[in-house]
């Protein structure tokens, strides 16, 4: 079999093991367009930083071709001008700055779900921790009540996998949409100290945002503000699982634990593909694309380039540089990577300093995100001791 017609079932098939195909296609058909659907993937890590980065060539609008979806209207499916002009709106709320002011209540969050699992010796990772840490944090930013957390997760679950439980893409969408939908208008009617009221009074060269954008912003928030860091945690009990000299050398030396998160984000990507459309006719990878022409960056593939990281299947918590791009690259860079970064520091700094001796659950199945565009875990049963 040719490695090209390997592509659908594998992204979503094995997505708990891509590299092995990224190592196929990087060496085989690193640039390679299926004939069928005209999608033009690239693995190598060069191609896959300019498709992210090169908006001129690779655009992220996607507002021509479904107006009524929320996620269409926000500032991850903009261009310039009007992506500057969005992300300007938010960008105060997520600077390191006004990031690291979260910190006390961060841990706080992450001590109260430490806690209650604290003696038992066992926990559900990603249920007990990973899951919610994020939900809470973002959903107090917003300024949403934290009681519905367990409908959030459905819905930006529900986003970014293939399937969750019947609910499609668009009908998370649109029951996202008429919920926050509500929630502005109770804000219009009673303003809060809230990311939310204050979206609704910002203006962008004296216009305010139109509905459908306070919607988009509202849902990319809450779901990027949670896959990420679910994933990113998740990933990183895997990798410690698989090799558990490195947990404790990062509890014998806790100044390690933000360069192994980098190492994280790069061996186990939260997000593994970023969607873009060809603008005209361009070389990427030696493939000339079209007006039009859908483009995935296979973000999992570039960040284990032989070619950009030596030993790039090795997991190295020392690694430097790592210039991964599991935040993307250029304009549209995550926003919320100064977040992402400081909740899972606080959480290993937690987790190392009260639990040694981590380890999966051996019989104790795993169950993976059905995503090509994410990567991770929907439980992970752990055991520790507590120190």
């Amino acid at each position: 079999m040719e490695p090209s017609a390997q592509h659908t079932d594998d992204a979503r098939d094995q997505a708990f093991d891509p590299f092995p195909w990224y190592e196929q296609m990087r060496r085989d058909a690193p640039a390679w367009v299926d004939h069928t659907s005209g999608v033009l993937s690239v693995f190598r890590y060069d191609d896959v930083q300019r498709a992210l980065s090169d908006y001129e060539a690779f655009s992220s609008d996607r507002s021509p071709r479904d107006a009524s979806s929320a996620l269409n209207a926000s500032l991850i499916s903009s261009d310039p001008p009007r992506h500057r002009q969005l992300r300007n709106l938010v960008t105060q709320a997520f600077t390191p700055r006004a990031i690291a002011q979260l910190a006390p209540r961060i841990t706080a969050i992450i001590d109260g779900l430490l806690d209650p699992v604290a003696a038992a010796g066992r926990m559900d990772f990603v249920a007990d921790l990973a899951d919610p840490l994020p939900v809470i944090v973002i959903a107090e930013m917003l300024g949403i009540p934290i009681s519905e957390r367990v409908q959030f997760k459905r819905w930006s679950d529900a986003i970014v996998a293939t399937t969750d439980g019947g609910l499609t893409f668009m009908e998370a969408q649109r029951e996202m949409a008429r919920y926050f939908s509500g929630l502005i208008a109770e804000r219009a009617a009673e303003p809060r100290d809230d990311l939310i009221s204050h979206l609704i009074t910002a203006e962008i060269d004296g216009e305010r945002l139109t509905p459908m954008e306070l919607i988009g912003f509202c849902v990319l928030l809450l779901v990027a503000g949670n896959e990420t860091t679910t994933n990113l945690l998740g990933n990183a009990i895997l990798c410690f699982d698989e090799q558990p000299e490195v947990y404790e050398r990062l509890r014998a030396l806790p100044d390690l634990i933000p360069s192994a998160i980098e190492e994280v984000l790069r061996y186990r990507s939260p997000v593994q593909s970023m969607f873009r459309m060809a603008t005209g006719a361009t070389d990427l990878g030696g493939v000339f694309t079209r007006a039009g022409q859908p483009v995935v960056a296979w973000i999992g593939s570039a960040n284990r380039d032989e070619a950009r990281f030596p030993d790039a299947h090795v997991f190295d918590i020392t690694r430097a540089p790592n210039r991964h791009l599991a935040f993307g690259h250029g304009i549209h860079f995550c926003l919320g990577a100064p977040l992402a970064r400081l909740e899972a520091r606080l959480a290993l700094e937690a987790l190392t300093s009260r639990f040694r001796d981590i380890r999966r659950i051996p019989d104790a199945p795993i169950h993976w995100m059905e995503s090509s565009i994410v990567y991770g875990v929907k439980n992970l049963p752990i055991t520790f001791t507590s120190s």
